[in-house]
């Protein structure tokens, strides 16, 4: 009766059964799935937490970072762009797990930072897989080329590799083998980064904008149509902190009364293709009445 509960308090609608059984024994039974400790190869452990705010704030709130914090030295006035593909199961047990607020849970994406268009098989990429574990969240990747990137995740093979790379790789193919992983959305936004400094050092504060996605043609150059996924009126401020947010921070978001939001942007790219029912967490295009209107199209 509780989980029964629990469905239709997080959707519309009951989740189907077929769908929660899977979910609830792998997640009891699948002692491979159990989180492992970070590498200290490109690992990142930090708190994380999401704003929705207005685009018109965007610039103010710069501003505002323009004082206290650095520029991120590979973000330039315009910002930059970040491209990213998700895999899952066919149920969707990654996009479950965070629905369902999971203490412990992960998921697996190919990521590339800059011009889509210009990517080819040589062309660096990550390959990363983001974990949840409590209240931290942990990212571990490593640097490949995108053809290998495609071996590795798509072909499932394993690729040549680097000193120190050969744990973390096996584990990404051991997850794409033993739970058969697929590419099931793409998502892509144009992000402005900042830098803490002094005794901010460990602050990171984002703001991302013109998110949108698809749920096909997952190939990063494809020349694909991409739709907004997030209303274009709004952006995403992240703050992300390795051990606490400055009282400035704190200050500056209360007085502006910032919305603080529970959103993936692969959970989002989800439910606004349709390939799961829209949980209550979702951005629709008239969010404060819980209504959604028609995706926008967009170009890149």
């Amino acid at each position: 009766m509780l989980q029964r509960f629990r469905r239709q308090s997080i959707f519309g609608r009951q989740r189907p059964e077929s769908t929660a059984s899977a979910v609830t024994s792998a997640a009891d039974g699948d002692a491979g799935h159990r989180l492992r400790a970070p590498s200290k190869l490109h690992a990142f452990n930090r708190y994380e937490i999401k704003y929705l705010i207005d685009v018109e704030q965007v610039a103010e709130l710069k501003e505002e970072m323009d004082r206290r914090l650095d520029r991120d030295r590979h973000c330039p006035e315009e910002g930059y762009h970040i491209w990213s593909v998700y895999y899952d199961t066919q149920r969707l047990r990654f996009y479950w797990e965070k629905i369902e607020g999971l203490k412990f849970r992960r998921k697996l994406r190919i990521r590339h930072y800059g011009d889509r268009f210009s990517i080819t098989g040589e062309t660096p990429v990550f390959v990363e897989i983001k974990q949840r574990v409590n209240r931290v969240t942990q990212k571990r990747r490593v640097s490949l080329p995108y053809a290998d990137a495609l071996r590795l995740c798509d072909g499932r093979q394993m690729v040549e590799y680097e000193q120190g790379q050969r744990a973390f790789l096996e584990e990404v193919l051991d997850l794409v083998c033993r739970l058969e992983l697929r590419a099931t959305t793409m998502t892509g936004y144009t992000r402005h980064a900042y830098l803490g400094r002094g005794a901010d050092v460990g602050l990171r504060v984002t703001f991302d904008r013109r998110v949108r996605g698809r749920d096909r043609d997952f190939h990063l150059g494809a020349d694909a149509e991409n739709r907004l996924i997030v209303p274009a009126r709004k952006a995403i401020m992240e703050v992300k902190a390795n051990e606490r947010v400055p009282y400035w921070l704190t200050d500056l978001v209360a007085a502006r009364n910032l919305q603080v939001v529970r959103v993936s942007k692969y959970c989002q790219s989800v439910e606004a293709y349709g390939l799961a029912p829209r949980s209550i967490f979702h951005l629709s295009d008239d969010h404060s009445l819980g209504r959604a209107r028609p995706l926008a199209r967009t170009e890149a």
